[in-house]
């Protein structure tokens, strides 16, 4: 894999304005993509950007829209289908089948997922999947090599990005092979929609705005702060070949998923948070689960296998 921490002097001439650090990191832009202008934009990208404008149009409503009842309504839906929905389930659960769950209360999480407007859970493993298979690389779907924007959301009103590093998506056949998963994934935008009417039908526009509008968009910007933020600033803990960081204030808003060193070192891990400090709330979730008998086959790194991480070999380019 190649340096991503060299100086821009080292790449071709023609390239130097691409080549130039992100703000107080050592990331290193080596390439770019237009996010806006000077691309083709089809069907998909259309819908993509007018669904984000939505949902932030109607956040800014939230201060004049604002009841207590509205308020705790965006809070707990936060909790759900943040921890439950996305870092629990489609992440460590689907993902890296970091733990099992009772099909019952697998497919209840996941649903939650749904409702966190983030995409259905087969687009979502796929992608993650990826990212890890290609992390950093010229075939990694949201790497800050490519500028931070484009990290943080700027990849997804892209489809032509995607269909140009994934044509074909065969790394979630175990989700495919599952009526439900199928059946979430043809669906996917009416279950938004019910959750919309339903919010209004409870609560008319304040629940709408809050419980749709700020809990969607503070969630998106907390979850694409580990895409981003992850992988340019923080502190490493491990001997990974990639620009992963651990940072303690998406660790915390992102309930645990910001000790993202320590998930790329052990991917597999269902804790992400390995010191008594490191706050890993879904981690302390799986662990309930785990006391009453509904998470089990629950995957940890070993001693050993941190001890071996650890070492700083000589040939790591991304030392510290």
């Amino acid at each position: 894999m190649p340096n991503l921490l060299v100086e821009p002097s080292d790449f071709r001439r023609e390239n130097q304005w691409d080549q130039r650090k992100i703000p107080f990191s050592e990331v290193v832009i080596t390439r770019t993509r237009n996010h806006f202008f000077g691309r083709k934009w089809n069907t998909a990208d259309i819908q993509v950007a007018s669904w984000f404008i939505f949902v932030h149009l109607l956040t800014l409503f939230a201060p004049f829209a604002f009841t207590w009842d509205a308020f705790w309504i965006a809070s707990v839906g936060y909790l759900l289908t943040g921890m439950l929905g996305i870092t629990l389930t489609y992440h460590r659960l689907l993902s890296h089948h970091s733990l099992k769950l009772p099909k019952w209360l697998e497919y209840s999480f996941v649903y939650l997922g749904v409702l966190a407007a983030q995409g259905d859970p087969i687009f979502w493993v796929s992608n993650h999947r990826f990212h890890h298979k290609y992390v950093d690389s010229d075939n990694d779907i949201h790497s800050p090599t490519n500028g931070f924007w484009f990290s943080h959301m700027g990849w997804m009103f892209d489809s032509g990005y995607l269909v140009e590093k994934y044509q074909e998506r065969k790394n979630v056949e175990d989700l495919k092979n599952q009526m439900f998963y199928v059946f979430i994934h043809k669906t996917y935008m009416w279950h938004l929609f019910g959750c919309g009417a339903l919010l209004y039908a409870c609560g008319g526009f304040s629940y709408l705005v809050w419980g749709m509008g700020v809990r969607i968009v503070w969630l998106y910007h907390i979850t694409f702060c580990v895409n981003s933020v992850c992988h340019i600033w923080g502190n490493r803990a491990w001997n990974t070949s990639d620009l992963s960081k651990n940072n303690w204030w998406v660790g915390v808003l992102a309930f645990g998923e910001g000790w993202h060193n320590n998930h790329h070192a052990f991917e597999y891990s269902a804790r992400h948070g390995f010191e008594w400090w490191q706050i890993d709330v879904t981690w302390y979730i799986i662990r309930s689960l785990e006391s009453i008998g509904l998470a089990t086959n629950i995957k940890v790194p070993t001693n050993l296998q941190k001890f071996k991480k650890s070492i700083v070999t000589s040939d790591d380019t991304f030392n510290d």
